[in-house]
């Protein structure tokens, strides 16, 4: 019965994305990515899309049948968590100027430093108005999850830190997305459970639709999604790691983030061979 709220937003999400991208297409909300091609943006708003409908039909069957479809009580926390990173990225969407690696146009602030600048300049960031949205939420959604005082503050950084990093890592089709699965099968193999998956179907079943259509360069995912993939990444480790090794985790998404700060991530990749077969496997260009 745990698949039931997945199955519902896949098909959800395989039948609403067609409609989804031609009415931001005929509405104007398209961005120029690194190729040059102008895409429709956000593809990411169906993640929080389908999961309205996907709990709208699963949460009266888990009421009535007395059986835990929706994966548990730590969907409240997952889901603050989400959506409200969701609509901080969507905000950005529609305010921000796009950053294009590679492409053209006037760049906005770009990273940490980059927005730190623009705030203490006097200039307005929607990545800074993120930034403390994101940490505001994960201070509220964790305090849900994760019992004991030090697992808390851990739980707050690894979430906050990880949603900024899949930001960062989405400047290429499919790229943020490739991550993630191959991160959530990592996290689901090691600690051998897939409980993760139940508690956070509702937002899993749209994506493999938006891999599709974000490798097919038919939708861009935006900050609406890229925040939505981490912090359902930051999420899992949460649920699946010891304390141990969620520091170690931290560790590694930090010294990430900061590469990215510093150096260009698709440069590093491209240098790459194994890492740019697999960044550029499915892509159009």
């Amino acid at each position: 019965m745990h698949v039931i709220p997945l199955l519902i937003a896949f098909v959800v999400a395989l039948l609403g994305a067609p409609v989804l991208l031609r009415g931001l297409q005929e509405a104007g909300f398209v961005r120029t990515n690194y190729a040059g091609r102008e895409v429709p943006v956000p593809s990411g708003i169906l993640i929080p899309l389908a999961a309205f409908v996907a709990l709208g039909v699963s949460a009266p069957l888990d009421r009535l049948l007395n059986d835990d479809i929706l994966g548990g009580s730590g969907l409240v926390g997952v889901m603050i968590y989400i959506i409200g990173v969701c609509l901080l990225g969507a905000i950005d969407d529609l305010l921000g100027t796009p950053v294009i690696e590679g492409g053209l146009g006037r760049k906005d602030p770009r990273g940490v430093r980059g927005h730190a600048k623009a705030t203490f300049s006097g200039g307005f960031s929607t990545g800074a108005v993120k930034a403390v949205g994101s940490l505001g939420l994960a201070a509220f959604a964790m305090g849900l999850i994760v019992p004991g005082d030090l697992e808390y503050l851990l739980a707050i950084a690894l979430v906050v830190v990880t949603t900024n990093l899949f930001n960062l890592l989405d400047l290429r089709p499919g790229r943020a997305l490739k991550v993630f699965f191959v991160v959530a099968a990592g996290l689901c193999i090691g600690a051998w459970t897939l409980e993760p998956v139940w508690l956070t179907g509702v937002f899993l079943g749209s994506l493999p639709v938006l891999l599709y259509y974000d490798l097919g360069e038919q939708g861009m995912l935006g900050d609406t999604g890229s925040n939505a993939i981490g912090a359902i990444a930051g999420v899992w480790m949460v649920l699946t790691l010891s304390t141990t090794a969620q520091l170690i985790a931290l560790g590694v998404v930090v010294l990430i983030t900061l590469y990215g700060e510093f150096r260009s991530i698709s440069q590093m990749i491209d240098r790459t061979p194994v890492l740019r077969f697999l960044d550029r496997l499915g892509r159009r260009s």
